[in-house]
């Protein structure tokens, strides 16, 4: 089988281990950035998911500082205001999270006057996935050390977008940490290991889901353009989100290229929007079902759905010639193609929770106590992963790598103001073409 050598598995495996059991206060020990005792954080989109990755950035070491904000909408922003200035936010952060009006910035090109401010380090970028590429790049220009949300792209022209810009993040010696934060956590580190180690034998298959419910819904009102209501209900527009495939599965999806230690030449599937049909649920998906094929024939099935009433299962498992590794969050465990009842191998040990580690990792690295971490481009890999999986179920075509990566899809809208944008077509596999 041709897969990443078991040494560079468990070096690699074993460096983010050591992260991931680094206390904060041995953060401190290293030198604070440009001789400050304080990391100065931006936060680009004041969601939930923006303010939640605030909050772990906060709890990831004492000298973090959120000091600016940017969004889309001044309602959004407010919010995050009014949660990170709370009582309880006061009495957790004292003053950390203190940021003035001047600091506050609103609209499509927000983003850039907060990227304006010298005096900020860190920026996270946690609007909805379509703005996530001139955002990074916009950071890595103005010379920000990066946290970003997955995915981070919603088609081909966005991988592309990160992949360059993570390039030059590379010359300019910037640290990149992505929301996969499966990445960061002990117990898929460690499952990891045991890749590395040879405990499955020769990884031959894999099959991952991220089966759910339904999700919040931002319904229309009269007064909303089309270009507000669909930014504000981002969820449903693949222009927007990439669907739930990249949008959720992207984890799952990332993990087994993370076991196989490469990305899937093709794949092929099926999938339909059968439940959520109304006009609140724009143009996406509400299933997924698909194989991809890997190098020398490993195959990785794949399986999304948010339809309400179904059985719920978020999990990868990774098939060897010894046993089989199955892994969701907080769990790993392996148990041997023999068929023994209980586990060969379980993870036991302590999960810290990974939304913080990897702030706590990306701190490490921007401050020099590790080796620098840039995971642009792999997790921009991993977004295309799931671009081409989507690709393929709207038309149902077979879709290569190759062709994926140079697609000339680009969901970009003609022009970003808050005024007419017409909904894109329900794609209708056989019908909708291939780009």
């Amino acid at each position: 089988m041709n897969r990443l050598p078991r040494r560079e598995v468990l070096k690699t495996a074993a460096s983010l281990s050591a992260l991931a059991i680094l206390a904060p206060h041995a953060v401190a020990r290293a030198g604070f950035i440009a001789g400050s005792d304080e990391v100065r954080i931006g936060v680009i989109g004041c969601g939930g998911r923006g303010t939640g990755a605030a909050v772990n950035a906060l709890e990831a070491h004492e000298s973090t500082r959120i000091v600016a904000l940017a969004d889309l909408f001044p309602d959004r922003l407010n919010g995050a205001v009014g949660e990170l200035s709370s009582d309880e936010s006061r009495e957790r952060f004292g003053d950390r999270c203190h940021v003035p009006e001047d600091r506050r910035y609103t609209g499509f090109d927000a983003y850039k006057q907060l990227l304006a401010s010298k005096d900020i380090n860190v920026v996270i970028l946690a609007t909805s996935p379509h703005f996530r590429p001139t955002h990074f790049a916009a950071a890595i220009d103005a010379g920000k050390h990066v946290f970003m949300e997955k995915p981070v792209a919603v088609d081909p022209a966005g991988v592309r977008k990160v992949i360059e810009a993570g390039a030059l993040a590379d010359t300019k010696n910037l640290s990149v940490v992505s929301g996969t934060q499966r990445r960061h956590e002990a117990s898929y580190l460690a499952a990891m290991e045991q890749v590395g180690a040879g405990a499955l034998g020769d990884a031959m298959s894999a099959r991952c889901y991220w089966n759910q419910g339904g999700l919040w819904v931002h319904n229309r009102k009269p007064e909303y353009s089309d270009m507000e209501w669909q930014c504000r209900n981002w969820l449903y527009f693949t222009w927007l989100s990439g669907d739930h495939i990249c949008e959720q599965h992207i984890h799952n999806l990332d993990v087994v290229n993370w076991a196989f230690g490469s990305t899937p030449v093709r794949c092929l599937g099926l999938g339909g929007r059968q439940v959520r049909t109304g006009e609140e649920y724009g143009n996406i998906f509400d299933h997924f079902a698909i194989e991809y094929e890997y190098a020398n024939g490993r195959t990785m099935t794949s399986m999304c759905r948010q339809i309400e009433g179904t059985p719920g299962r978020c999990e990868e498992t990774i098939v060897g010639t010894k046993g089989s590794l199955t892994m969701h969050p907080g769990y790993a465990a392996i148990r041997s193609a023999k068929g023994a009842a209980e586990p060969g191998w379980k993870f036991s040990g302590k999960n810290r929770n990974p939304y913080v580690q990897e702030h706590v990792n990306l701190l490490a690295s921007v401050r020099g106590d590790s080796t620098r971490l840039n995971e642009a481009k792999r997790v921009a890999e991993s977004t295309l992963t799931a671009i081409m999986g989507r690709m393929s179920c709207y038309t149902g075509q077979e879709v290569t790598w190759d062709h994926a990566m140079n697609s000339l899809l680009d969901l970009s809208p003609p022009t970003y103001a808050f005024e007419n944008l017409p909904i894109s077509p329900v794609p209708v596999p056989g019908k909708t073409k291939l780009i």
